[in-house]
């Protein structure tokens, strides 16, 4: 473990930080148009993409914008359930000290689904040179993609996110159910994906968190329901940035938690919630253009043009190694079923979703690429910082991904994605790409928090062993 205290050391910056906000103005602008605003809320988006923050009186807007709030870099040595990983060395060692985190440009909205007027605004945190902090994911998606500005190509993004409706009164330790149909009297049931009427079981909901979106300026497309009872995915429009591509999507998790909740239901993202049922993906789509505009995947071969192909290879060859990344706790490796549409192996393919990569069929100009690896709970900065890592290797080492994959990948290639979060954590602790790609000190606190997390998972009695041991050994 490297020493952790100097959290702003050179290796760690990133270039391209964002501009400062012009926060009074914006602070002005807004109450104007929201004079009844009573409070706002100050979102950052930990390691594991949780929401944490801090809610403030309307009367500070113009202060939080232009000089914003501090928070404890230890945001980011939190584990899941909220407790400090002090082997992060941001914590107790280092004081607990605060940082500044400062707005997001554009990500200032009043929240439709609060019955008190409230605002919204996302947040990043900066470190002691006004920089990016370097264990923010935002910042390493940030660096990452300052590369490939400095490169003069635009990388475009569109995430896809799916998620389960469960009902709500659910007790502490049961497992999920799916909810009641609202004037049908019975659960949610069957698995008839693509089905309209699974729609409109849950139609009000669907409509509201579209509704919210478009309020929030989250540009979402269609709707689809899955492969369970209450399972949907709604996908989000491209993006010619990255970081709005990510933002929409935390963002978009908290609109639907928010929205169910309205409705008395609740929503999950959690990979696999249900042992028996298809579990959650989080897909990107991405292609790259230069100066001009230009898509350097368009061709009128699906197979697209040699930076499609060098792109995808640089993804193969790194994507078993940053499988942690992709699948970041227990349960998203109960995700890595046969038969359940995930991946098993580094393949790719031309209109295939049996494959990793998948070169989805369309007209020549719209040519993108489309990773299939990651769950729905995974932190959409780090899912997105590390495909274009991945692109980017390619790219400089003209990879060739060999022949693209014809029919059902899980039966022509052996499997090489494993089910071990333990082994998966210690492949990415291995991997030198991954080090230098996001940044050795980020690295070092994913790993020391997801290791912490882990040993307390396995620490655990579950009612699973007392039911076939307590009495029978």
């Amino acid at each position: 473990m490297r020493d952790l205290a100097n959290t702003d050391a050179p290796q760690d910056r990133f270039p391209g930080a964002e501009p400062a906000w012009d926060g009074a103005d914006a602070a002005r602008r807004f109450l104007a148009d929201n004079p009844d605003l009573a409070c706002v809320e100050l979102l950052l988006p930990d390691l594991a993409g949780v929401m944490r923050g801090k809610r403030a009186p309307a009367a500070d807007l113009a202060k939080l914008l232009t000089r914003g709030i501090d928070l404890p870099g230890s945001v980011y040595g939190l584990d899941i359930t909220g407790a400090t990983v002090e082997e992060t060395g941001l914590g107790l060692s280092i004081g607990d000290a605060d940082r500044v985190c400062l707005p997001v440009e554009g990500r200032l909205a009043r929240v439709p689904w609060r019955p008190r007027p409230t605002a919204q605004v996302l947040m990043r945190m900066t470190g002691e040179d006004g920089g990016p902090f370097f264990a923010d994911p935002r910042a390493v998606l940030e660096g990452v993609a300052a590369r490939f500005a400095a490169r003069g190509l635009v990388p475009v993004a569109a995430l896809e996110l799916e998620f389960y409706l469960v009902a709500a009164d659910r007790a502490p330790g049961a497992p999920p159910r799916p909810p009641e149909v609202p004037g049908r009297g019975h659960a949610a049931g069957g698995t008839q994906v693509y089905a309209l009427d699974d729609l409109d079981d849950f139609d009000a909901v669907l409509e509201e968190i579209q509704a919210c979106c478009r309020c929030l300026d989250i540009p979402v497309d269609s709707a689809v329901a899955e492969y369970a009872p209450a399972q949907y995915e709604i996908n989000l429009r491209h993006r010619p940035c990255v970081l709005a591509a990510a933002d929409d999507a935390v963002l978009f998790k908290r609109v639907v938690k928010q929205v169910a909740a309205k409705h008395g239901l609740a929503a999950t993202f959690m990979a696999k919630p249900y042992a028996e049922l298809a579990g959650s993906g989080l897909h990107v789509h991405l292609s790259l253009l230069d100066r001009a505009g230009r898509n350097l995947f368009a061709d009128d071969d699906p197979a697209g043009t040699p930076e499609l192909r060098h792109a995808i290879g640089g993804l193969l060859a790194h994507m078993a190694e940053g499988q942690a990344l992709f699948a970041q706790n227990q349960n998203a490796y109960r995700r890595f079923r046969r038969g359940c549409y995930v991946p098993h192996a580094p393949t790719w393919g031309i209109n295939n979703r049996t494959v990793a990569v998948r070169v989805p069929r369309g007209p020549a100009d719209q040519r993108r690429l489309e990773h299939r690896l990651a769950g729905a709970d995974a932190n959409p900065y780090l899912v997105v910082a590390a495909i274009l890592a991945a692109v980017e290797w390619g790219l400089d080492q003209r990879l060739e991904p060999g022949p693209p994959i014809l029919g059902d990948a899980e039966s022509a290639v052996d499997p090489a994605f494993g089910t071990s979060w333990a082994l998966a954590l210690d492949g990415l602790a291995g991997s030198r790409f991954y080090a230098e790609a996001l940044g050795h000190g980020f690295l070092d606190v994913y790993l020391a928090v997801k290791r912490s997390e882990r040993d307390r998972f396995h620490s655990l009695v579950s009612p699973l062993e007392h039911e076939w041991y307590l009495e029978r050994l």
